[in-house]
């Protein structure tokens, strides 16, 4: 059996990334198995959402226990709050040969890149500004401020896309969402991990 993949992807806040997941998981035409890494972070839990489904809701004190103890695969601080990744949960997932996709920013998916050269990074960008501000706003979840804010820092955030391996543009969801699952299925099909899978049927065909 061979491992799991490690799919890091990161977008601006309001991109419609979490959507695209939600669907991903929920998708009956990915034909690998996948889960996604539940992050934790200090940050205060908001309407709707739910502690150990959406995030790992724990304390600042907590969470600096936790580098401490180097239970982190990466971390990084984000409008004030710790955003980390549990570095158990990721290696015991792929060692069982299951894929992970790891909702991430640019400053985890660098620290990532170092420490699992072989994870595929995937950057989702919004069709415009404009269109993001009204996502971020049809969103109801911020204030004006707030808002103006995340779109000051989609800017800085969008420079790294050049840093990952895949780009998507979120203007159709439809078309976004069958690009995800391209990329999963190809990094599957690609010589390297086919050679292992189906090692014993090539040397079945190469000796006979």
């Amino acid at each position: 059996m061979d491992t799991g993949i490690l799919f890091v992807i990161s977008a601006p806040s309001g991109t419609g990334k979490s959507s695209l997941i939600k669907a991903l998981l929920n998708s009956s035409v990915l034909t690998y198995q996948i889960k996604e890494s539940i992050s934790y972070t200090t940050r205060h839990i908001r309407k709707g959402e739910k502690n150990g489904e959406h995030y790992f809701f724990i304390s600042k004190e907590k969470f600096k226990k936790m580098i401490i103890g180097e239970e982190f695969l990466e971390y990084a601080k984000v409008f004030n709050n710790y955003y980390g990744t549990s570095r158990k949960y990721i290696e015991h997932t792929l060692f069982n040969g299951i894929d992970v996709l790891l909702n991430i920013d640019w400053q985890g998916a660098k620290q990532i890149r170092k420490k699992i050269p072989d994870s595929k990074s995937i950057f989702v960008l919004p069709p415009s500004k404009h269109e993001l501000y009204r996502r971020l706003n049809n969103r109801g979840q911020d204030s004006n401020l707030d808002i103006l804010k995340r779109i000051q820092k989609s800017t800085i955030e969008i420079q790294h896309y050049i840093e990952y391996d895949y780009l998507i543009v979120n203007d159709d969801f439809n078309v976004a969402m069958y690009n995800l699952i391209t990329i999963i299925q190809a990094e599957h099909l690609c010589i390297k991990r086919q050679q292992k899978v189906n090692q014993l049927i090539i040397n079945h065909l190469l000796n006979n």
